[in-house]
Parts: C-alpha cells; structure tokens; sequence
C-alpha cells in the first residue's frame, strides 16, 4: 500500500513499505508529516529537495525526523551554504543518477524549464514516482508574445521528450497545474499526460486556484490516467 500526503504549494509526503518520501516541504500547516513519522517510528525518511525556490524548499527539513535515519536529495543550485555541514547531502543535477536509497530505491534527475530538477524515482519493485519539480510549459498565452510562447513550448518539449523516451509510463505524478498562467493553464499538465501513460496523477503548484488545479477534463485523459484532486493540506490518498 502508498499512501500519499499533499502537504501545501508542491509538497507531498509519500509513504511506501520501505520507506517515507518527502517532496519539496515549503510549509505544514496541517502537521500532516509530524503525523506521518509518529505513526512509522521505524521507516526511513528522504528528503528530495527539487530547487531553491523558497516555496520549494525549506532549511527546516535539517530538523525534522531527528528521530528516522535521514537521507537528503537536493539540487545542486540549492546554496551549501544553507546546508548544514555535518549532515550527508547527496546532490545532484540533471542527468545524474542515485543508486542504493532506503529500500533499495534509485532516483534519477531531469531538467527543469525554471531552476533545479526533477525527480524521477523508481522502487526496488519498478514502481516509478515523479515529481516534476518547477518543471511546466511556463507562458502565459494572454501575456506573451507568440515568440515567449513558442520558445516556453518548445523548452518543455523538449524535456518532456527526454523523459517520456525513458520513461513511457509512470505509476505516479506530481505535476504543476498553476491557473496563475491564465487560458492556456493546463497545456503543460495535458502535453505530459499524452506523452506519458500516468497511472495516478496529482496536480501541484496551484496556489489558491485549488478547483481550476482540479478540473481534470481540461487536461486528463480518463481512459489512462486516475486524477486525485489533494488541494488542502493534510488531504490523503492510498493506493493500492
């Protein structure tokens, strides 16, 4: 069973059998990962830190799960200077690949159309978990001139391309679906989505647009992929 957690903005707590995933923590409010340790005292924790971006990442992760072995996967553009030194901080840029995680797990990056990475974990039984980090096709149509919106287009296409070559499906996805970018929000989320075949697909990055971030027919494809609308902090789901 997995169990996934949305903690706020591109937050998510994972719990698999061999281990707790933790996701771009920015804030908590619902105390949902405070909750998740206390009840797996045993399970070991890692930390994936995708880029700098305050809303992305937060020097608290050093504090939390003092109790848990800790493991940290964190983007080389995050500052070492925020890093503390006595603390193993695996870092890693796009391309790169991590062996030998808690659970016998791997983890490989992929760029990213803003800043850092993204993520692309795979479990000792060949599941594989994304989480695409500040990855999206970033314009916005009503906004930008038609050269901004090819270039953005092309960008993450290019990326999505890389990913889906390797990757031609995913059992789960975290994804921006930031309304913020105005009439053509989705493209970035419905482009991902035909490219890759996504079992189970969670929207991210939304802001306070919770119910655009969850109209899943701008952007879903229900023959293919189950959608989980996870929009307040602390909301759950599991998997089988």
């Amino acid at each position: 069973m997995t169990k996934i957690t949305y903690l706020e903005h591109s937050g998510f707590a994972i719990t698999l059998p061999e281990a707790i995933l933790v996701f771009d923590y920015y804030r908590d409010p619902s105390h949902a990962l405070h909750k998740i340790l206390d009840a797996n005292p045993d399970k070991q924790v890692v930390f994936f830190v995708s880029h700098q971006h305050a809303d992305h990442y937060n020097t608290g992760i050093f504090e939390l799960a003092q109790n848990h072995r800790r493991t940290y996967v964190v983007s080389n553009d995050v500052p070492a200077r925020t890093i503390p030194s006595q603390l193993a901080v695996a870092g890693m840029s796009a391309g790169d690949t991590i062996e030998g995680l808690p659970g016998d797990m791997t983890v490989k990056a992929y760029p990213s159309t803003d800043t850092g990475v993204s993520f692309m974990v795979t479990t000792k039984d060949g599941k594989k978990i994304f989480h695409a980090g500040d990855l999206n096709d970033w314009h916005w149509q009503d906004e930008s001139t038609f050269k901004e919106v090819e270039q953005a287009n092309d960008h993450f296409k290019s990326i999505l391309n890389r990913i889906a070559s390797e990757n031609p499906s995913i059992d789960i996805a975290m994804f921006p679906v930031d309304a913020r970018q105005g009439s053509d929000y989705a493209r970035g989320a419905r482009l991902f989505l035909e490219a890759i075949k996504v079992k189970d697909f969670f929207p991210m990055h939304f802001g306070a647009d919770r119910d655009e971030a969850c109209r899943f027919d701008e952007y879903a494809r229900p023959d293919t992929t189950k959608c989980h609308c996870l929009c307040r902090p602390g909301e759950s789901v599991e998997l089988s």
